[in-house]
């Protein structure tokens, strides 16, 4: 076992009693939720949150149906943040518990001024590891976005239905006629749906036309739905948009309506169709205090990218022609939030090229579109963060390469040429042999893959399938696991957990630090969450900086999981 990783979780409450000054960190619950296992005892987990103090312990009871409370941690204050219920399962027949988690102090065990955690569990005898909740239809989603839009400390899930996604590359292939419009639909970890907004015939049905976020812009405590719109059916007799008004709109979190709108991007500049058709929506604190909003358009030609202020006005306005060294055609299928010089502010890696917090470049690698890029940090070597990058264009060496985050110097790079480097690929922690986090990536038709340690050692490996698989921290060691082919597993290894449905999300939404794995099936959410006990006392990765932003960025573009600023 590396004590790097764990120099870096005993770290974390310094990292965010800084964020929560700077950044304002969403007021969350404890996130409790009570999961039966296969042998018929209860797993309970929770969050530690950034405010919590070293000593706070927690006192878990249990309320069946004959009234009677137990106490589950009996004779001692307890520290870890998950604990399984072994008596739960006695005598057969479906059974209802009352869990109830409180927050103490061991300075002063007596006093507390939070509001015991509660959840409800049903056992069954046929435990299911997750959390379903149904849509309302027999559709399946593409996005999911995770905030809370109340204000009442709980996650809520806003989706993007249906599953359908076409490209504005004009071969045959890629771009399909849309044949129904994008909704947006709210829904309560309950099941309650709170809200469907349609996206509209202007919208065509691809992710690149259809950029929208969800986070907490205007600081009232609850998060707004934010994303691009336009006017009534502007298709031409081909179904592409081409003409009419383009707007950036501000959705009400509780309600879907629409509270104000401001011009997106013109399309004015662009040679192509297939060049102003790809578009992008986030959030960064460029003044290290307070969210904007960034707007972008393009990615292989022009780029244009303007930040606003939560009240839409400009803050600052950039297009690649405006820089001396190569920003053209650098764009990624993502933008990527994070501080990379350390000066307290976000700069955007926007692909192969960063700007600064003052809209200005700050570096480029003038090597062309990246389909892999990745910003954590990587090498525990390197001061600060690193970019992992997988540049799709062909190239004659250094497609695959780690570059310092704050300067673009390359840490070390693949040495042959490539044709077409592919896919999300993967950055993570997976092999405890290894220092640092490994990344992973190939070429388009799986003829060659890489799997490197942090300082550029060609790791050998016998995986198969996607180049996407997903990182996710889900058993009790350091590592990380991955989401792949059906399963969570160790890497190489055999199942931990089946999951079914598509893979949409990876992310520390419930329960203690480890995250879930969000999947999508036919009229149903379906939220895969860890059922192994750990001791390790983390707070919630939703409070690290970046990793937030990360999660927000993830219903625009590509799916890239989000990283660690630290």
């Amino acid at each position: 076992m590396r004590s790097r990783f764990w120099v870096i979780w005993i770290g974390f409450p310094l990292l965010f009693s800084f964020a929560a000054v700077v950044t304002g960190v969403e007021k969350l619950d404890r996130g409790l939720v009570a999961i039966e296992r296969k042998d018929g005892s209860v797993f309970l987990s929770w969050r530690l949150l950034e405010s919590d103090p070293e000593d706070i312990i927690f006192l878990i009871t249990r309320c069946g149906p004959d009234g009677r409370t137990n106490v589950l941690n009996e004779g001692k204050g307890y520290r870890p943040t998950n604990i399984v219920d072994n008596t739960a399962r006695n005598g057969t027949g479906k059974k209802t518990y009352l869990y109830q988690v409180n927050k103490f102090s061991q300075k002063n065990p007596a006093v507390t001024s939070e509001r015991p955690s509660q959840v409800t569990v049903t056992l069954t005898g046929r435990p299911k590891p997750y959390i379903s909740i149904p849509l309302k239809g027999n559709y399946d989603f593409q996005k999911v976005g995770i905030a809370d839009l109340d204000g009442d400390g709980a996650y809520e899930f806003v989706i993007k239905q249906p599953n359908f996604n076409t490209d504005p590359y004009q071969q045959p292939g890629y771009w399909k006629r849309s044949t129904t419009t994008y909704k947006l639909e709210a829904y309560r970890l309950d099941g309650t749906m709170m809200w469907r907004y349609d996206m509209g015939w202007s919208i065509e049905a691809g992710i690149w036309y259809s950029p929208w976020i969800v986070y907490d812009v205007d600081g009232d405590g609850k998060a707004e739905v934010y994303c691009k719109a336009g006017v009534g059916d502007p298709r031409d007799e081909k179904g592409l948009v081409q003409s009419g008004p383009e707007y950036l709109v501000k959705l009400d979190g509780q309600t879907g309506k629409v509270m104000a709108k401001t011009a997106w991007l013109s399309r004015d500049g662009f040679s192509k169709y297939n060049y102003y058709c790809r578009n992008f929506l986030t959030v960064a604190y460029l003044d290290g205090e307070k969210p904007s909003l960034i707007m972008q358009r393009g990615t292989y030609n022009l780029i244009k990218t303007q930040a606003l202020d939560k009240d839409f006005n400009q803050i600052w306005y950039w297009e690649s022609p405006q820089e001396k060294k190569k920003y053209r055609g650098q764009g990624s299928h993502g933008l990527i939030t994070a501080d990379v010089d350390g000066d307290g502010k976000d700069e955007l890696v926007i692909g192969a090229a960063v700007l600064d917090d003052n809209g200005k470049g700050l570096w480029t690698l003038e090597m062309g579109h990246p389909d892999v890029c990745y910003v954590a940090d990587i090498d525990p070597c390197n001061p600060g963060l690193e970019v992992f990058y997988g540049i799709e264009t062909r190239q004659q060496t250094d497609a695959v390469c780690v570059v310092d985050a704050k300067s673009g110097r390359k840490l070390w790079a693949l040495k042959e040429p490539t044709r077409h480097v592919h896919g999300q690929g993967m950055a993570g922690d997976i092999l405890a042999e290894y220092p640092g986090m490994e990344v992973y990536t190939g070429e388009r038709d799986l003829a060659k893959r890489w799997l490197y340690s942090s300082n550029g050692r060609l790791i050998e490996f016998r995986e198969t399938g996607p180049l996407t698989p997903r990182a996710v921290w889900w058993d009790s060691d350091p590592q990380k696991e991955v989401a792949v082919s059906g399963a969570i597993r160790d890497w190489g290894g055999e199942a931990i957990q089946p999951i079914e449905g598509r893979v949409i999300a990876v992310v520390d939404c419930l329960g203690d630090h480890r995250e879930e794995v969000i999947t999508s099936l036919k009229g149903e959410l379906r939220i895969y969450t860890t059922t192994i006990p750990t001791s390790s006392r983390r707070p919630c990765l939703m409070q690290d900086h970046q990793y937030r932003l990360g999660v927000v960025a993830q219903t625009m573009g590509y799916y890239y999981p989000a990283q660690l600023g630290k």
